[in-house]
């Protein structure tokens, strides 16, 4: 089968290199030409572990290829995929649809015959539905829409989509139906689910999986601010949550508060869809101000250990990226608690595996460095925000012979205060103990 993949940001790319394996034709296309080039010459333009081993492959085997012209991917399609970026949109907080409401015009312009138009974007409610319209006043043949949401988590994607939880597609003909059964075929070979819905259902099945995700990490982070107080260890709430089925122990693991491309904008989004149609998401709104307010939270910790003033101060950060595995910096904590310390005087040291590349426009007036111990050379604190699995077993006691004042702000809580003791640090700070 053909498929036509209407851009290349992080999910357009992991689709397109993930259906070429599924042994379909897939073109994916761009209008940026810089990175265009790039991926023609095999060079991939994000961080995530396999991919581009697995787009070199299917390059080499004819079934992917990369391109600027739209008309030329969609003509003979027999599905495109719309998978442009949907940001958050300045002032209202809604999801932004401009780029798919573009790529549907267009696309509708290049139809040669019947295809089905799949949004994997993102969008609110409604939007296949305003998808169609756009298609139709630009098309002259017979098309069905479908809404094909994505769930991959960054770092971890690739798997995700040969193994996923489940694979939602809302739709409303047998015909798109089939279209669609056998793009997933192999998917439905080894008995994964495949849930059809209506499109509205497939759209709200996103917002509402992702917000009641973002819900059970800023729950458990302010069980952990109780935690502290009363003496608990939030280790051990979590894990005695996490046994019940009921709950399960995923996003149960306390820290800095959720960032990336899909929690704060899809929680922002469906806050704003339940205020248009009078039905506050009040839940949902209360975690969005939460989670601001435990950035902050994790600032003053680092403060407090600077015996309440960063004003000169030498602060190693280590990991700025909103979770490991990927070179992600969207809303990650980072950008609020590295600024802030910059803003407060301290002279602050980096160090990240992937952070660097989009992290040097994003936090200005820092130091980078190769790894931990350069980051800690002189340090007064050191902060882990991101655990990178090379954080996670390094050598305390190096770290702490390096450091001015061997203190430790664990955000992540990788490590323990008798581990820090026994390396040296003389205070030990995590979250939620």
């Amino acid at each position: 089968m053909k498929i036509a993949m209407i851009g290349t940001g992080y999910v357009g790319l992991v689709s397109g290199v993930c259906f070429s394996d599924f042994g379909h034709e897939v073109v994916c296309v761009d209008k940026n030409p810089d990175k265009i080039a790039q991926l023609q010459a095999g060079q991939v333009p994000i961080f995530e572990p396999g991919l581009e081993e697995l787009m070199a492959k299917n390059v080499a085997s004819g079934r992917l290829s990369f391109t600027l012209d739209l008309a030329e991917a969609v003509g003979g399609a027999e599905a495109v995929f719309i998978a442009v970026g949907t940001p958050t949109r300045r002032g209202d907080g809604h999801a932004d649809l401009t780029y798919v409401m573009a790529a549907a015009a267009e696309i509708g312009a290049a139809l040669t015959g019947y295809a089905v138009i799949v949004t994997k974007s993102t969008v609110p409610v409604g939007t296949n539905r305003k998808v169609a319209e756009v298609v139709a006043a630009a098309s002259k043949v017979a098309f069905d829409v479908a809404s094909n949401p994505e769930f991959l988590r960054e770092g971890a994607a690739i798997d995700d989509f040969m193994r996923p939880d489940r694979v939602v597609v809302g739709l409303e003909t047998q015909k798109a139906r089939k279209v669609m059964s056998d793009i997933y075929r192999p998917l439905f070979l080894r008995e994964f689910p495949v849930v059809f819905t209506g499109l509205e259902s497939a759209e709200m099945i996103k917002y509402a999986a992702n917000a009641f995700l973002a819900t059970k990490i800023t729950f458990i982070n302010e069980i952990a601010a109780l935690c502290e107080r009363v003496g608990a260890d939030i280790k051990d709430v979590s894990k005695g949550m996490g046994l019940d089925g009921r709950i399960g122990n995923k996003f149960l693991h306390a820290g800095p508060g959720y960032g990336g491309s899909c929690f704060p904008k899809d929680t922002k989004a469906l806050a704003r869809i339940g205020q248009e149609h009078a039905v506050p998401m009040q839940i949902t709104e209360t975690v969005i101000k939460v989670n601001e307010e435990i950035k902050r939270r994790m600032l003053d910790k680092i403060v407090d250990l600077c015996d309440g003033g960063v004003n000169g101060k030498t602060i190693a950060v280590l990991g700025v990226t909103f979770k490991p595995n990927t070179d992600d910096m969207r809303d990650a904590p980072s950008l609020t608690i590295i600024p802030a310390l910059v803003g407060f005087g301290a002279k602050v040291r980096v160090a990240d595996p992937q952070g660097r590349r989009e992290g040097e426009a994003l936090l200005p007036g820092i130091k980078w460095t190769d790894n931990a111990y350069q980051a800690a050379q002189g340090a007064d604190v050191l902060v882990v925000l991101t655990e990178w699995n090379e954080f996670r077993a390094l050598d305390l006691e190096r770290i702490a012979r390096k450091m001015a004042t061997p203190r430790m702000a664990d955000l992540r809580n990788i490590y323990s205060r008798e581990e820090a003791a026994e390396a040296g640090f003389e205070t030990y700070v995590g979250v939620g103990r």
